[in-house]
């Protein structure tokens, strides 16, 4: 098949009649290969089942191909939409603590309810002064280290569909994380920080995109803490 003409030219692929005995020959060829479906026509229903049979493939491969496309669609539908409505809360959360003089106690007190997840917390790690006084009550304390193996260098935020350390990251709310994300918080002259926010409902907090409100946040808090 496909060979060139004697005269040169290029081409005119295989006859009707070399498809046909290279189906016959491989029977098994398009039920392996259901994409190729899409592009034939499909017969019409006369003739047994064997007709029958194929139009039913080739009506199964675009359904399901529009299945797949729709499943798509609805994915980026949720994620814009939870995009949307996380950038309000953030905008509410920025609010209360702008206003606040205690930045830690208002992240654990008051951020949950206003982002609409269970929990929120800003992890710290020790100084290194021994001496330096660099925690409040409403931090967490991690060990050094931490921050910089859970955001690798360069990264301001992760989220994560299994959390894992939860315990540490989330205290008492720890079993109900279902997602949560990390993100950075630089504060000059202070030990590296983390805010550790938790949901219960995954769509509370964007799986891939719309990231950009969450590293807001940690810089938010990172502003109140050095103001």
């Amino acid at each position: 098949m496909n060979n060139p003409s004697s005269d040169g030219k290029a081409p005119t692929g295989p006859s009707a009649e070399e498809v046909e005995e290279f189906l016959r020959a491989h029977p098994d060829f398009l039920a392996s290969r259901p994409e190729l479906y899409r592009a034939l026509a499909p017969p019409r229903r006369v003739h047994g089942d064997g007709l029958t049979d194929h139009m039913a493939a080739m009506l199964g491969a675009e359904r399901e191909r529009a299945s797949a496309l729709d499943a798509e669609l609805r994915l980026a539908l949720d994620a814009e939409r939870a995009g949307l409505g996380l950038v309000s809360r953030v905008r509410l959360a920025v609010l209360a603590l702008m206003r606040s003089d205690d930045a830690p106690e208002t992240v654990v007190q008051e951020w949950p309810n206003l982002l609409g997840l269970e929990s929120c917390t800003l992890c710290t790690e020790p100084p290194e002064n021994p001496g330096q006084l660099w925690m409040r009550p409403e931090q967490r304390p991690l060990p050094r280290g931490m921050v910089e193996r859970l955001l690798a260098r360069g990264r301001d935020v992760l989220v994560r569909d299994k959390p894992e350390e939860t315990e540490a990251l989330h205290g008492e709310a720890a079993a109900l994380i279902t997602r949560d994300a990390l993100v950075r918080v630089v504060v000059a002259g202070q030990p590296p920080m983390l805010l550790a926010l938790g949901a219960r409902d995954a769509n509370a907090l964007p799986a891939r995109h719309g990231t950009e409100p969450l590293v807001f946040l940690g810089r938010a808090v990172a502003a109140a803490i050095a103001r």
